[in-house]
């Protein structure tokens, strides 16, 4: 990318980045919730099984995303996504063809796996680039993870309706592949370049603390790791319980099918435009406090979810649950660059995605999938226990601060935005 334009190559390797990471949100938020009608008549299978689709996706992120936050620090961005978008493509052909429960299973695990390969390097480039609107960057990368599902929702419906739900699953397969592709030679971090002075980051504001980097070793010795690590289990099982029973909820309301799309549309859509907003305003605000109040809010909503009757009065519950959901991931990342440092980032955040891999898919698909075939499709219980979910992961956050730890010898130190009011 030619050094006369600078302050451009920052931009197109945001763009790049969202671009890349449009699929892999569609096809996790918006694809299982869509398909899952279809899934229980394909298979004869039940809510519970097919709730399992989710927690198979979470498990494969809790499993590799560590290990894609390792090798992006040996073989760059670039090629991670490269071969994020070439997997996910492929795996398309999976679930096309999947003839049973256990190759749907297949799918999912896989299908998490390659949004790792995507997602890691694009938040991490990203916060590299925007050293002074962590925030903002990393909302506007969740901004379009969330909205993708909200846009392809609607759209994989009529897909699904019009042209079969194999062709539509091959036509997927080769949009993922273009879109990839085309974005992955625009995210490369700053230091891939090999820049000139004239292609440096953004300077780091000088009123703002800074924090070492921490070794991954360190970062699991604190409080800190570990309260995020319960955030997100908590509130992420919170959120992916409302992908997975949002569509259901509808139909059980008496809703037909594109109405009951609408309750996952609604939620999503908050999900996305939250995202930009809150990143936006945690590089003004306190990010602990900004994630605790969005938390709470979503445990009140689900706990009026049974009391609204009307259509729109559901959506807009749904609505303010997205909303914490994409607290959750585009403030994340700063919280815990703020806390940890840059040098790690990758490596640390697929630790923290272990809680979301392994507890929040068996707490909020799974468990919730089997609890209503068991009950008959009873939502209290389910809604009850999301919404205390919601309010511990709001308490948790607060105690997620910069911890007092000498760095190792070879973290380099990086400039971090401080959780706090920077102001």
């Amino acid at each position: 990318m030619s050094s006369r334009h600078p302050e451009n190559r920052r931009f197109l390797a945001l763009a790049g980045s969202c671009v890349a990471i449009f699929w892999p949100g569609a096809l996790a938020f918006g694809f299982p919730g869509v398909l899952a009608p279809y899934w229980m008549t394909m298979f004869h299978a039940g809510k519970g099984a097919i709730g399992n689709t989710l927690f198979f996706n979470l498990a494969s992120l809790g499993i590799v995303m560590f290990f894609v936050g390792r090798w992006q620090e040996r073989y760059g961005m670039r090629a991670m996504i490269m071969v994020g978008t070439v997997f996910l493509s492929l795996n398309m052909l999976t679930i096309a063809y999947a003839a049973n429960l256990g190759m749907l299973y297949l799918w999912a695990f896989l299908n998490g796996a390659a949004t790792c390969f995507i997602y890691t390097p694009a938040m991490t480039t990203v916060q590299r680039w925007f050293t002074r609107r962590r925030g903002l960057a990393s909302g506007v990368i969740n901004f379009t993870f969330g909205i993708s599902a909200a846009i392809m929702s609607p759209l994989f419906h009529k897909m699904v309706a019009s042209i079969g739900y194999v062709r539509m699953n091959l036509v997927v397969a080769v949009l993922a592949l273009v879109c990839g592709l085309i974005a992955a030679p625009f995210t490369a971090s700053p230091e891939q370049l090999k820049r000139p002075p004239a292609l440096e980051p953004e300077a780091p504001d000088p009123l703002i603390p800074h924090h070492p980097s921490l070794s991954v070793r360190q970062c699991v010795r604190t409080r800190s790791f570990w309260f995020l690590w319960a955030t997100w289990a908590l509130q992420g099982a919170a959120g992916i319980g409302m992908v997975s029973l949002a569509t259901t909820f509808g139909l059980s309301r008496g809703y037909a099918m594109p109405a009951a799309v609408l309750i996952l549309t609604a939620f999503n859509t908050l999900s996305g435009f939250g995202r930009i907003i809150m990143g936006y305003l945690s590089d003004h605000v306190n990010r602990n406090r900004a994630m605790s109040v969005t938390f709470t809010a979503a445990g009140v909503a689900y706990l009026l979810l049974l009391q609204v009757s009307g259509l729109a009065g559901i959506m807009a519950l749904a609505a303010v649950i997205g909303l914490a959901f994409g607290t959750l991931f585009s403030v994340s990342g700063p919280l815990a660059a703020d806390c940890f440092g840059m040098r790690h980032f990758g490596a640390i955040i697929g630790l923290v995605f272990t809680a979301y891999g392994f507890f929040a898919g068996l707490l909020g698909a799974t468990l919730s999938g089997y609890i209503l075939d068991l009950t008959g499709g009873n939502f209290s219980i389910i809604f009850g226990y999301l919404s205390v979910c919601c309010f511990v992961a709001g308490v948790c956050i607060r105690f997620v601060t910069p911890p007092e730890l000498e760095p190792d010898p070879d973290s380099a130190v990086v400039p971090a935005r401080s959780s706090g009011n920077p102001s």
